[in-house]
């Protein structure tokens, strides 16, 4: 999007769609499975966004820029800050439901990248196929870990997991909360939001400095990192690699479906069995969160696949909803 482009359009405008956008991608990145960057393009805000960045990065500090910059994080921030709790018990009370939702929205970004990708070339599906690959092997490696939802949460790791976010905020098709499940920050982080706004609401201004010290600011670095990192390297690869650069993004985001089958659940931990790097004991059991059981598959009823269906249709139909809606505005 040129300058000019950006400059017609009125800043009260930009700021509204840009408030629209952040809260998507803001439960985007709660939500495993789902793009933040995708719920920028469904809004029609995705191309200012990476514009915006990369302005305010180099120092060109424009109006609309600013706007959509700063409108796109408040928005983000506000609806992290004020559904982590909701979403993460959701997500360990009523898994397979949540994980269909989840895959529907996912894939109801397909189509918005593939607008972008055609007229496909050789070197488009050949990214399409490295980027599946990669997202079924993180896939098959957050499987192979015992209690993926929640990991060792030290500095450098909740570092990483800022830098995973950031990267989801800014590609299409990647998952912040599905790579904040495979690094095992998942539960974890939101576990930290939520408890820092229940410390905040009860007036425990030490409590709250505690948890801010010691994950939001690793978080927050991260997350610069990644955004001023990710968003210029975008940049770089769309203007010089398009085609196989967005073959690699509808590869992403078709293999991110890979690591959300529906049918699996929370159990309770047997003696022996390693937890968040723990040999679990009957005392440790008794005192483990319902959050931090690893997951087993489960054979389904007719009812639950059925349920499944419906409910990834329900995430295409709203992910596709948004996306015409930000199609038309963009019009």
């Amino acid at each position: 999007m040129s300058t000019n482009e950006s400059n017609s359009v009125p800043i009260p405008s930009l700021v509204g769609r840009s408030l629209i956008g952040g809260v998507l991608m803001g439960l985007a990145n709660l939500v495993p499975g789902i793009s933040g960057g995708t719920m920028l393009l469904a809004a029609g805000i995705y191309p200012r966004f990476i514009n915006a960045i990369a302005e305010v990065t180099t120092l060109r500090l424009r109006a609309p820029s600013i706007a959509v910059l700063g409108s796109v994080v408040v928005a983000a921030g506000l609806a992290i800050l004020l559904l982590a709790g909701t979403v993460k018990g959701l997500v360990v009370d009523h898994r397979w439901i949540m994980y269909s939702l989840f895959i529907g929205l996912t894939l109801g970004g397909v189509p918005i990248v593939w607008k972008m990708v055609r007229p496909a070339r050789k070197s488009t599906w050949i990214g399409a196929i490295v980027g599946f690959i990669v997202m079924a092997v993180l896939a098959y490696s957050q499987q192979t870990q015992s209690g993926a939802g929640g990991g060792s949460t030290g500095i450098f790791m909740l570092f990483l997991a800022g830098v995973a976010g950031a990267s989801a905020m800014i590609l299409p098709g990647v998952s912040g909360g599905y790579l904040l499940l495979v690094l095992g920050q998942y539960i974890p982080i939101l576990s930290a939001i939520d408890a820092f706004k229940l410390a905040l609401k009860g007036g425990e201004m030490g409590e709250a400095t505690q948890i801010a010290l010691h994950v939001g600011i690793p978080v927050g670095l991260g997350v610069l990192v990644g955004v001023v990192g990710v968003s210029n390297l975008l940049r770089l690869l769309l203007k010089r690699f398009e085609k196989a650069t967005l073959g690699v993004l509808l590869g992403l985001l078709l293999g991110a479906v890979v690591g959300l089958w529906p049918f699996q659940t929370g159990v309770l931990p047997q003696v022996g069995d390693v937890v968040k790097g723990e040999m679990m004991t009957e005392g440790l059991i008794a005192e483990l969160d319902p959050e931090d059981y690893p997951t087993r598959y489960f054979s389904p009823s007719g009812t639950q696949v059925g349920g499944v269906f419906g409910g990834i249709a329900v995430g295409f139909l709203i992910t596709f909803a948004i996306a015409r809606i930000g199609g038309r505005e963009e019009k």
